[in-house]
C-alpha cells in the first residue's frame, strides 16, 4: 500500500499547487551526454533545495539530443546526490520491458532511496517503430489497448509479490521486494514505489481513473487533449487503497529568462529541434545562433508558431502568470515543469527564476 502523502505534494510560496521537474537530459550541439547528466545532478539539487516536490526523467531512445534512454540508471545516480526530493520515471515505457525487470529495477531504487521513488508508466514506445522492435526483439509491436492493462497487472503483482496460488509466476519474486520481509529472519520493508499512469490521450486517463491511480498528462506535447483527458480521469475515478480522490499532474513546457526576447530566441531553437524530430531527422539540440541563420519555410514557420504557443515562456513574471492561468484552466493538482534549452545553465537559471517568482524556499 502507498501512503497518500507520497503522491500529494506540499505547496510552497505563492505557487497554486506543488511544482515539480521533468528532465529530458537534453544534449546540446557541442556538448556531451556527460555534460547533460551533470546538469541533471545540478538541477535535481537545485529543485530539492527550492522545494520542488519531485524530479522525473523520461525514457527515450534513438534520439541524439536526449540522453535519458535508461531512467533507472539515471535515477540511481540522482539518488546518490540528493537527500529528500522524490525521484521517478516520467515514464518508463512498459511495453519495451518485461514487467519483472521493471519490478527489479524499481525495487532496487526503492532500497537505495526508501520512500522517495515514483514509478511512472507509459504505453508508447518512446521512439520510432523500428527502434521499438529492436528493444523488444520482435517484428510485431504488441502495444494495443488490451495488452497494456495486462502488463500493468503483472507488474503490480510482481511489485506486491501477490500472484495467486497456481499462477505460473507464483514462485517468482522480484528482488529487492516484499518477499524478503516475509522470509524467515527477513526485515525488509514491504513498501514499494507508487505507480503513476502517464498519457497524452484518453486511454491511460480512463484506466488510471478506473484503478484509482494518480495520473500524469503530457500537456507539453498534447495541449489540445489536456482538459478532455483530465475530465475523463476525474469522471472515471474509483477510490482505491492508493487514493481516495483523483490526483493529476500535467507536464508543462516552461522557460523563464531575464528578458522576453531571449525567451523567444530559446523557444524558437526548441521548436526547430522538435520540427527535425517530427520530420524523422532527430539531432542534437541546436544552438539559438544556428537557428537565427536557418531559413524557415512557410510550413515550418507555421509549425514553430503552433508549437511555441504551448510553451509558457518569457520573463519570470510572465511565466508565473502563464502557469497560474494554466492551473486555473485545467485544475491540475500539480505542475511538472520541463525546460528545453541548448545550454544547461539556461535551464538551471529558468528554474531559479520561477522559484524566485513564486517565493519558494531559498536553497
Amino acid at each position: 500500500m502507498v501512503a497518500a502523502d507520497e503522491i500529494r505534494g506540499t505547496t510552497h510560496g505563492t505557487a497554486p499547487v506543488p511544482l515539480s521537474v521533468l528532465d529530458l537530459v537534453t544534449v546540446g550541439a557541442g556538448g556531451t551526454a556527460t555534460d547533460a547528466l551533470r546538469t541533471g545532478v545540478e538541477l535535481a539539487r537545485l529543485a530539492e533545495g527550492r522545494g520542488f516536490h519531485r524530479y522525473w526523467v523520461a525514457e527515450h531512445h534513438s534520439m541524439p539530443g536526449v540522453a535519458s534512454s535508461s531512467p533507472a540508471v539515471i535515477l540511481a545516480h540522482l539518488a546518490a546526490h540528493t537527500d529528500r526530493i522524490r525521484l521517478g520515471s516520467g515514464g518508463v515505457m512498459l511495453p519495451n520491458h518485461a514487467p519483472l525487470v521493471i519490478a527489479e529495477q524499481f525495487g532496487t531504487l526503492e532500497a537505495m532511496a526508501p520512500g522517495r521513488i515514483d514509478l511512472g508508466l507509459g504505453r508508447a514506445p518512446g521512439t520510432d517503430g523500428a527502434t521499438a522492435a529492436a528493444l523488444r526483439r520482435t517484428d510485431t509491436l504488441n502495444e494495443g489497448a488490451d495488452d497494456f492493462p495486462q502488463q500493468l497487472a503483472e507488474l503490480t503483482r510482481f511489485l506486491d509479490d501477490d500472484f495467486p496460488d497456481g499462477h505460473p509466476y507464483a514462485r517468482i519474486h522480484a528482488i529487492p521486494g516484499p518477499v524478503q520481509g516475509t522470509t524467515p529472519g527477513g526485515v525488509q520493508s514491504t513498501h514499494r514505489p507508487p505507480i503513476w499512469l502517464l498519457g497524452s490521450s484518453g486511454f491511460s486517463a480512463r484506466l488510471a481513473g478506473m484503478l484509482g491511480l494518480p495520473f500524469a498528462f503530457a500537456h507539453h506535447f498534447s495541449a489540445q487533449n489536456t482538459v478532455p483527458a483530465l475530465d475523463l480521469y476525474r469522471h472515471s475515478f474509483r477510490p482505491s487503497e492508493v487514493l481516495a480522490e483523483p490526483y493529476a499532474l500535467i507536464g508543462v513546457s516552461a522557460l523563464a529568462t531575464d528578458d522576453e526576447r531571449e525567451a523567444r530566441r530559446q523557444v524558437r531553437a526548441a521548436a526547430l529541434n522538435m520540427l527535425r524530430l517530427r520530420m524523422g531527422r532527430p539531432g542534437l539540440f541546436p544552438d539559438p545562433a544556428e537557428v537565427e541563420s536557418h531559413e524557415f519555410s512557410p510550413m515550418e514557420e507555421e509549425f514553430v508558431a503552433s508549437w511555441s504557443a504551448n510553451v509558457v515562456h518569457g520573463t519570470a513574471d510572465e511565466v508565473r502568470s502563464g502557469l497560474d492561468e494554466l492551473h486555473k484552466r485545467t485544475g491540475a493538482d500539480e505542475l511538472m515543469l520541463t525546460s528545453h534549452a541548448h545550454r544547461g545553465e539556461v535551464r538551471l537559471h529558468s528554474y531559479t527564476l520561477i522559484a524566485d517568482a513564486y517565493g519558494l524556499p531559498a536553497a
